[in-house]
């Protein structure tokens, strides 16, 4: 064989076979085995071929001249499997095009017949006998390995028709995961238990199986129900509106906006309605957190709007002592309901029994994280006060400007008084910083005790007027920025505050 590595172009494919696998080592560092075991097998086939050459010097030319044809071989395998990364590895993805690793390995293999030929055919030997003994070969084989050939065609069936890509979501019978790998044999899926399912290639060619989240033309988006229960004493429109106006403005991770979150009446099962909320994931890995997340903002607005999640309705028997210690629940929180106004200033006019009550007819609203409270320029005629959690003030200045945090309110304080007294606008945005449990007070609750006793409207506009905000400083910061949030003046404010409920001057 001519000593062409030594004496021609031998040397510059080993330094850019080298140069080659560095480019790969920085571009894949989590398959580095892969390369620097071709890269030693390269320097194997130099080092044998530089042993012969020095045997040829020394005057054993024929053992010389086979090792350096041996290990010249040695070296054109690695030669032909680092242009073979290089070009599906490096060349390609900067072309924009990624090809699957089963077509890397087949132009491979397809490189190292033509090379196993041309070199036979250098040597003289007859390429026609051959071929037809391995055509002979193949078949029997092709006979012995029937399954293995499945396997292997199915994962290049797969590859080539594009039907499942790494990073797919699959679910096959009771499995979901995602794919990671799609090799000769199997394809491998992770779960989400960190397990990784090897199936073999032919049983995915033969089964139906769903890929999650993929449309065509469409985001890679999964929709996911969340099935409910509610009385069927309330109105489905307005179970429907109430939850989808809910969860369609809060932003909650990995729910995506479009299409929107939608509410279906699904059935009626064992004497209540029976509801689906339907959402679109965006992570597929992340379902079950997101699930709970969307349940969590379900419940609150169910119970803000005074729905409850239904049970199986069943008839049974209650016995006095359970009237009795649902009488004890109701005058626990009764009584914590009258500590909470007792250190609301706005209420300090009234007397015991009057805060009694305003005691009864709160109505509990809780919110979950992230839901908006109040809105801006929104017509409300109810006061809030916290129980439990924190809120943030938002003003929205509009003109597609952002909005601006400009408090926070806790636990103790109230809001929305001046929505509750003459009925104004909202005049900020407020929004659940953290989970939170508030006391709704309307406009009717508060009406009778003004009529029954005219002179409170004198007291709590009077309170209304010389109290300090709770949130001095960020007010003062607002009004740079042409938020009103200025007290209104006490003879003003009575004023409105009378002609708002229909009150008559009194003497």
């Amino acid at each position: 064989m001519r000593n062409e590595f030594l004496s021609s172009e031998g040397p510059y494919l080993a330094i850019i076979g080298l140069a080659l696998t560095a480019w790969l080592l920085r571009k894949h560092p989590w398959e580095r085995a892969t390369y620097l075991n071709t890269m030693w097998l390269l320097a194997l086939g130099v080092a044998g071929q530089l042993a012969g050459a020095a045997l040829q010097a020394l005057e054993f030319a024929r053992a010389g001249a086979g090792i350096q044809a041996t290990f010249s071989i040695v070296a054109a395998i690695a030669l032909i499997r680092i242009g073979g990364f290089a070009v599906f590895r490096l060349l390609l993805p900067l072309a924009g095009r990624q090809l699957p690793r089963i077509i890397e390995d087949l132009a491979i293999t397809i490189v190292y017949v033509i090379y196993a030929l041309s070199q036979l055919r250098y040597l003289g030997v007859e390429l026609t006998g051959i071929i037809a003994t391995s055509a002979v070969i193949t078949a029997v084989l092709a006979f012995a390995m029937q399954d293995t050939l499945g396997n292997v065609l199915g994962g290049l069936a797969l590859q080539l028709d594009n039907s499942v890509q790494v990073g797919d979501w699959i679910r096959v019978d009771d499995l979901t995961g995602r794919v990671r790998d799609i090799r000769w044999r199997s394809t491998l899926i992770e779960t989400r238990a960190w397990e990784t399912v090897v199936i073999p290639n032919s049983v995915l060619m033969k089964a139906r199986f769903s890929i999650l989240g993929r449309r065509e033309g469409e985001p890679r988006q999964w929709r996911r129900n969340l099935v409910f229960a509610v009385d069927p004493r309330v109105p489905p429109a307005r179970v429907i509106a109430t939850v989808e106006s809910a969860v369609r403005e809060t932003a909650i991770a990995n729910v995506a906006r479009r299409p929107e979150p939608n509410c279906v009446l699904y059935a009626f099962e064992q004497g209540n309605l029976r509801y689906v909320l339907r959402y679109w994931l965006v992570d597929m890995l992340e379902d079950d957190l997101t699930d709970s997340a969307v349940r969590v903002h379900l419940f609150a607005a169910l119970q803000r709007a005074g729905m409850r999640v239904a049970e199986p309705q069943q008839v049974t028997h209650v016995v006095p002592r359970d009237e009795a210690h649902a009488e004890n629940v109701r005058q626990r929180d009764l009584e914590r309901r009258l500590n909470m106004l007792r250190a609301v200033d706005l209420f300090s006019p009234l007397t015991d029994n009057e805060r009694a009550v305003i005691a009864e007819r709160l109505q509990y609203a809780p919110f979950a994280r992230g839901d908006t409270v109040t809105r801006q320029g929104d017509a409300a005629h109810w006061l809030y006060v916290i129980a439990f959690g924190e809120a943030e003030v938002r003003y929205e200045p509009g003109a597609g400007r952002p909005a601006r945090t400009v408090g926070t309110l806790s636990a103790g304080q109230f809001f929305g008084e001046m929505g509750l007294l003459t009925g104004e606008a909202r005049n900020a945005t407020v929004v659940a910083k953290t989970d939170l449990e508030c006391y709704r007070l309307d406009k009717a609750s508060f009406q009778g005790l003004l009529l029954s006793r005219p002179e409170i409207a004198d007291e709590v506009s009077r309170v209304v007027s010389s109290r300090k905000p709770d949130l001095e400083l960020a007010r003062r910061e607002a009004a740079s920025a042409a938020l009103h949030f200025e007290t209104p003046s006490q003879p003003d404010l009575l004023e409105r505050i009378r002609r708002f409920f229909g009150m008559r001057r009194y003497r």
